[in-house]
C-alpha cells in the first residue's frame, strides 16, 4: 500500500475559512477517494490563540457536502503537531482551518493518502 503526500502548503489563517486540499477561501469538494490523514504545525500558536479544524463530506455522490467532525485547538502547545484520524473519504470531502480568536499565524499542512 503507498503512501502519499496529496497537498501541501502553508498559509496565514485568519477568521475567513481556508479550505486546505483547495488552498483556497473557496471549498472545492475533492473526490478521490481514500484514506486521509491531515496534519498540521500548530507551533506558531501562543497564549489566547484558537482555531477550528473541520473534516467535510459527502454521504453520496449526489449528496450535499457537510461537515463531518471538528476539533478546537487553543493557546501555544506543548505538543504543536495536530493530527487527525485516518478517515476513508470519497464522495466530495474537504478540510479546513479558521482563526477564532487571537493572531493570524501562518500553519503548514499536509494531506497524507493511503491507498
Amino acid at each position: 500500500m503507498a503512501i502519499t503526500e496529496t497537498h501541501q502548503n502553508s498559509a496565514t489563517i485568519t477568521t475567513t475559512e481556508r479550505f486546505l486540499a483547495s488552498n483556497s477561501t473557496t471549498k472545492t469538494d475533492q473526490t478521490t477517494d481514500g484514506a486521509y490523514q491531515l496534519w498540521l504545525d500548530f507551533n506558531a500558536l501562543g497564549d489566547g490563540d484558537e482555531y477550528r479544524v473541520r473534516v467535510y463530506e459527502r454521504i453520496s455522490s449526489g449528496g450535499t457536502t457537510r461537515a463531518a467532525m471538528e476539533w478546537t485547538v487553543a493557546h501555544a502547545q506543548s505538543e504543536p503537531m495536530f493530527v487527525t484520524p485516518t478517515l476513508i473519504l470519497m464522495h466530495g470531502w474537504e478540510y479546513s482551518l479558521t482563526k477564532l480568536a487571537g493572531a493570524d499565524c501562518a500553519i503548514p499542512w499536509s494531506i497524507r493518502q493511503i491507498a
